[in-house]
């Protein structure tokens, strides 16, 4: 029965982008509900996860904290101060909800991928990084729009102090870095890091599984690429908060931008 499991493993090495692309869940119609994957259950339970939760830890809130209360306000407070106070400034409270909210749904759903029987992220799909960075851009510009006004804001972020006999060369520089590499990087970093990610889980896994199929002798590198991928497990643990991070901070830098008086 093993030897069965581990060859049917073993034909599924090496692993490819196919590997992402998950047949519907539905039991019927199939070729319809493509869209109906695990990964929309994913992110679906992600967010009903995040919901209920905050909802039950401040249904009745008390002075002093249960530990669901006290672990709710510490994410809160964490990302208030560390994150929008810090980068933006006393205005940034007025952020909080919003970067709380993309934290947790970025944390959340790259901790699936090293949830057991899951171990696969939303965000390994393009499509859901995109769609965050979209809304962070959508909003740092008309955040500041709203503060400065349409012509000031474009003004100031695209007319750096400069001489004006350079400003022809720096103009498209700023106009590309600020309105098209910033959605740009911030959706790509977040979705390379997931993806890269999976698939290293996937070749030391798999991979295991192939060698034993191909020889038994290989047997103890097997064990070896298995406890490898306990080892890459926990490094992955530690890029899914820092890219969770990362994004979050990267976007309150950008709100701090919009905002500012000063190119």
């Amino acid at each position: 029965m093993v030897i069965a499991q581990s060859a049917v493993l073993a034909a599924e090495f090496p692993p490819s982008v196919e590997d992402f692309y998950l047949p519907s869940i539905l039991p019927w119609g199939a070729e319809n509900n493509y869209w109906f994957t695990k990964i929309t259950v994913l992110v679906w339970v992600a967010v009903a996860a995040i919901i209920v939760y905050f909802l039950a830890s401040y249904r009745k809130p008390q002075l002093v904290p249960t530990k669901k209360q006290w672990l709710a306000e510490s994410i809160y407070g964490f990302v208030r101060n560390n994150i929008a106070v810090d980068m933006i400034g006393p205005r940034g409270v007025a952020f909080a909800p919003y970067l709380t909210t993309l934290f947790m749904f970025i944390l959340v759903n790259n901790f699936f991928g090293i949830v057991p029987f899951v171990q696969i992220s939303p965000n390994s799909h393009i499509a859901f990084p995109a769609i965050l960075a979209a809304i962070s851009y959508v909003m740092f510009i008309y955040v500041g729009v709203r503060h400065h006004g349409f012509v000031k804001y474009f003004k100031h972020a695209l007319i750096p102090p400069a001489p004006w006999f350079i400003l022809p060369l720096l103009i498209p520089i700023e106009l590309f870095s600020n309105f098209v590499v910033r959605p740009f990087s911030l959706a790509v970093r977040l979705f390379a890091n997931m993806f890269a990610g999976h698939m290293l889980l996937l070749v030391f896994t798999l991979g295991g599984f192939a060698m034993i199929s191909a020889n038994v002798a290989l047997a103890p590198v097997s064990v070896l690429s298995w406890v490898l991928t306990i080892a890459l497990t926990f490094l992955e643990f530690l890029v899914i908060c820092l890219q969770s991070y990362v994004f979050t901070v990267l976007t309150a830098s950008y709100v701090q931008g919009a905002l500012a008086d000063e190119h």
